[in-house]
């Protein structure tokens, strides 16, 4: 929907560029009428996602078994999905402008809020698993190669947080002026050195042996990270390299009337990659990990359970054979509710988290800045509570 191939299409629709009297323009506030349709384009591809496995997330509320009747329609009628799909993302092209895309926009804000907060969960479990791994080899094999491994990857992620902040300092502050992006940058930069500091603390080690600095390198670095596209918001242009206004003579200038947007710029790229990952891990993992399984709601198959799945396996040839008839592996509901989300985020990133304004231009707010920061503190608090919780509360188990 970004292409520019199929801009000439995009004009044919309802919720084309027009001006007061219903004619469709070229230029509108110092950016190319395309760009809004792209962004518009995006917004409708994302509800016709959202809104199809939101459908799903309610459908399959309290599916316990593949006996439910609504088991099946989660593990087939292929079709049918892929046809209810293409008919809700054609319908939702046909949705008139309106205030759809404004409304829309928060929507996405708060899904991408807890997509975000999603992501660090995984990270933080990641450096988890990696941590155990490498360490329970270091035991086995009585090799410090190990050791060293960890020690090199932890100096490493911190290396890589310091030097990102040293490049939010120069790139998104200004002297005697960006006073928000300093404070910002100040704060979560204190946050990750106090959070780090209570993960080695004596009594925090004695509660979770599994604590350590590896964990806490790669929670300083995401939190740089989302610190990285929260300031790539920044409606100020002084204190935002990514906002350039176009000129007519064809240069881009920093100024104070409209913004010219980037489509691929640093931080939309990242983040694809980062999502992409995040993806990846939680897909090829969930089927062998414990804290992954927690996350989508999945519990460990019984024994007997186990063994009915060996028989049918043997008796299916060595074909792997899914018997949920006991129990479903894995909550349907919730995994449908992590794709909904999934798609909000996506749409966030891919219009770099512009909205359109009332002169039709795609601006930067001050929204997208608070709710990525917020998030970064959200997540540092979560990460401070899985450390601190074993000592809180000494009678659960949080192994």
């Amino acid at each position: 929907m970004l292409s520019p191939g199929v801009e000439s299409q995009l004009y044919k629709l309802p919720w084309v560029c027009e001006d007061g009297v219903g004619t469709p323009v070229g230029l509108q506030g110092h950016i190319d009428c395309g760009s809004l349709l792209g962004y518009r384009a995006v917004y409708r591809m994302s509800f016709a996602t959202a809104a199809f496995f939101f459908l799903f997330t309610l459908l399959m509320i309290c599916v316990r078994s593949s006996r439910d009747p609504r088991a099946a329609i989660q593990n087939g009628f292929w079709f049918f999905k892929f046809l209810v799909l293409v008919g809700i993302t054609v319908g939702a092209f046909y949705i008139p402008d309106g205030s759809f895309s404004n409304i829309w926009f928060y929507f996405g804000v708060v899904g991408s809020f807890l997509f975000i907060l999603i992501q660090l969960v995984l990270f933080i479990d990641f450096a988890h698993s990696w941590n155990q791994r490498w360490l329970g080899k270091a035991e086995e094999r009585d090799s410090r190669a190990w050791y060293a491994g960890l020690f090199f990857f932890t100096l490493l992620f911190y290396a890589l947080s310091i030097a990102g902040v040293t490049l939010l300092f120069v790139f998104y502050t200004q002297p005697g002026a960006c006073h928000e992006g300093k404070v910002f940058i100040s704060l979560n930069l204190t946050f990750c050195v106090c959070v780090s500091i209570i993960a080695v603390l004596p009594k925090v080690q004695e509660a979770q042996p599994n604590s350590g600095l590896l964990q806490a390198s790669v929670v300083t670095l995401y939190t740089i990270f989302v610190t990285w596209l929260a300031l790539s918001n920044v409606p100020d242009q002084k204190c935002n390299p990514h906002l350039l206004t176009h000129l007519s003579n064809g240069t881009f200038l920093a100024g104070p009337e409209g913004y010219e947007t980037h489509w691929w710029d640093a931080p939309s790229i990242v983040g694809l990659v980062v999502f992409i990952l995040c993806t990846f891990f939680i897909s090829v993992r969930s089927s062998d990990h414990r804290q992954v399984n927690s996350l989508m709601q999945t519990e460990d198959s019984p024994p007997m359970l186990e063994a009915a799945q060996q028989q049918q396996q043997v008796a299916c040839e060595g074909r792997a054979f899914d018997n949920e008839q006991d129990g479903v592996t894995y909550s349907y509901s919730f995994f449908h509710f992590c794709l909904v989300l999934a798609s909000l985020h996506i749409m966030m990133t891919l219009t770099n988290w512009y909205k359109p304004g009332e002169t039709r231009k795609m601006v930067s707010t001050w929204t997208a800045v608070w709710v990525k920061i917020g998030a970064s503190w959200a997540g540092l608090l979560l990460y401070l509570w899985t450390l601190v919780a074993p000592l809180l509360l000494p009678n659960r188990d949080f192994s």
